[in-house]
């Protein structure tokens, strides 16, 4: 059970908040429960979907994207964003499950994204202490400096989404993700 309150409805949410759920429904269909949860104040809300549909329009392909979202819920240990990246990266990135698999392990198996998911995986677990080797490395695989702080914009987005989920104990509305095999 949440420990932060999550509007049963649309209506239920505050009111500042309800065009901007419906925004989400309309585009996913639902309004899933961390959207719900963050709806509990409206300035939250218009800052996660605005930093989200800003990113959205970034260079970073939705696949690395899904994949760095997918590797730093792992590494945060967030059960609701394992589940929520799960099924957006089969269903709309098209991720296979041994591709899934690589990036909760923080690599890719795509040499370009192995990059980026690595790069990712290193800055969410050390706070963004990387090493001047761990940005040639990134850039070697050709992305250049907009990509890299989209990525670290990613990393900060989704450890935000992590949080927000630990906190509040969100309940899952997606499919539990399967624990990773050893």
């Amino acid at each position: 059970m949440s420990r932060i309150s999550t509007p049963a409805t649309i209506d239920h949410a505050p009111p500042a908040s309800r065009p901007m759920l419906e925004a989400v429904k309309k585009q996913l269909g639902v309004a899933p429960n961390l959207f719900r949860v963050v709806a509990n104040s409206p300035a939250a809300l218009e800052g996660y979907l605005g930093m989200t549909g800003a990113l959205g329009k970034g260079s970073l392909p939705a696949q690395t994207r899904e994949r760095i979202a997918l590797a730093v819920a792992q590494i945060n240990g967030c059960s609701y964003c394992l589940a929520a990246h799960t099924y957006l990266g089969k269903n709309l990135a098209k991720l296979e499950d041994a591709e899934i698999a690589a990036n909760r392990r923080g690599g890719s198996r795509d040499p370009k994204a192995d990059a980026a998911v690595r790069f990712a995986a290193k800055v969410a677990r050390e706070r963004g202490h990387v090493g001047d080797g761990d940005v040639q490395a990134v850039r070697a695989a050709g992305y250049d400096d907009a990509q890299i702080v989209e990525i670290v914009q990613h990393v900060a987005l989704n450890t935000w989404t992590n949080y927000i989920n630990e906190v509040a104990g969100t309940e899952i509305d997606f499919p539990v993700a399967e624990e990773l095999a050893a």
